[in-house]
């Protein structure tokens, strides 16, 4: 069975861990802290990046895996209630600004040059589609914030 990514430090407490933690199954626990507040948009993306690459959205489950939802990057990952605000989560930069009232804001992120979300891949696309383009944006958008990140350097005198 494939391993389970999960933050134990995770602000909810995540039922899918206690479940695989009581198989004896093997966790494969994130770095750094997974709560709301203070998160580095950066480690956030990148850590989407790896569990997507590491086949995050494809373990076995009763219903599909929805991209940012089923990952540790939501602060709503294992709770059923929904109790942290979406308005909360570090993804909420990425998504359009009359996007953020919806009930799932973050599958209004648009993923590619030709405005595409992933509410509509999920609509047009295939698992692979989805992951693909997910994965490009999340690549370029990484890139882009690690160059803005580095200053300019100074013109030598």
């Amino acid at each position: 069975m494939p391993a389970l990514l999960c933050d134990s430090r995770h602000v909810v407490s995540c039922l899918l861990s206690q479940q695989y933690s009581s198989r004896n199954e093997t966790l494969l626990l994130w770095e750094g802290t997974m709560n709301t507040k203070g998160r580095n948009v950066l480690d956030v993306l990148r850590k989407e990046l790896e569990f997507l690459e590491k086949g995050g959205y494809r373990k076995p489950s009763w219903r599909p895996q929805f991209i940012f939802e089923d990952s540790p990057s939501c602060p709503n990952f294992g709770d059923p209630h929904r109790s942290t605000p979406c308005s909360e989560c570090v993804l909420m930069q990425f998504v359009p600004a009359d996007r953020r009232g919806e009930k799932v804001p973050c599958r209004h992120i648009i993923v590619n040059g030709s405005g595409r979300t992933i509410d509509t891949l999920y609509r047009t696309g295939t698992q692979e589609e989805i992951e693909a383009a997910v994965k490009r944006w999340l690549e370029e958008t990484i890139q882009r914030l690690e160059r803005e990140a580095i200053p300019p350097k100074a013109p030598l005198p």
